[in-house]
């Protein structure tokens, strides 16, 4: 059923990692940042309060609402602006959200499937958000990491994953695209040619309005490894 497969391609957040408490503790170290350096914008702005600014500045800029390291920066960037402060505190800010952003704990599972899997397979990722694998110790294991900032587009759009075919330089019908969001990731892995597996964690019924389902359905990785290397 997955034979010629020569590349997976992985989500990361969610899939790879729970990404809740991850953000929630950048969000409160960010504050905990402007509290310290800069009291009286974190005095007038809440972490609530940054979410509403920034979904405001995406509906403002759709071309960019894609890029969460912009929409980030350049919210802080106009709020500092607005306070009295630089504009440079908006970058001062997202280095403190991203290093915490990089702290993620991986699944059981994932580090012993993906030593598995890069035996057989090159491994690759794509993202919506914006998470450095470059900043990860699990990313070592992939050969290409590509991100909706970086490409100029979110999943579900064709692009996404037409540009993760290109860099890899196979059709798209070698590549497995392994997700837990049936829209973003299996429907629109699979609107594009690439075969699919949906990881279902929690579990959970397959939505119907996300179309047919992928080509595996799977609770953690190491189903995923155990189905595609043999032993």
């Amino acid at each position: 059923m997955l034979q010629g497969l020569r590349a997976i391609c992985f989500d990361l957040d969610d899939t790879l990692w729970d990404v809740r408490p991850v953000l929630q503790r950048a969000e409160d170290r960010v504050l905990g940042f402007l509290r310290e350096r800069y009291p009286a914008l974190a005095e007038n702005h809440s972490t609530p309060g940054f979410a509403a600014a920034r979904m405001a500045l995406a509906r403002a800029e759709p071309g960019r609402a894609h890029d969460f390291t912009w929409l980030r920066t350049e919210t802080m960037r106009r709020l500092a602006v607005d306070a009295g402060f630089s504009a440079t505190v908006g970058d001062e800010a997202f280095e403190v959200f991203i290093a915490a952003r990089s702290e993620v704990q991986p699944f059981d599972d994932v580090v012993p499937a993906l030593e598995l899997l890069r035996s057989r397979y090159v491994l690759a990722s794509f993202s919506n958000g914006n998470a450095d694998l470059a900043r990860i110790p699990i990313g070592t294991h992939f050969a290409l990491s590509l991100n909706a900032e970086r490409v100029g587009v979110a999943k579900p759009h064709p692009e996404s994953f037409g540009a993760v075919a290109r860099a890899l330089g196979m059709p798209p019908a070698e590549i497995l695209y392994v997700g837990d969001d049936p829209r973003l990731d299996v429907r629109g892995a699979r609107a594009a040619g690439f075969r699919t597996a949906w990881v279902n964690r929690e579990p959970r019924a397959w939505p119907p309005e996300a179309g047919e389902p992928g080509d595996l359905e799977i609770r953690h990785l190491g189903e995923l490894a155990s189905a595609l290397v043999p032993r």
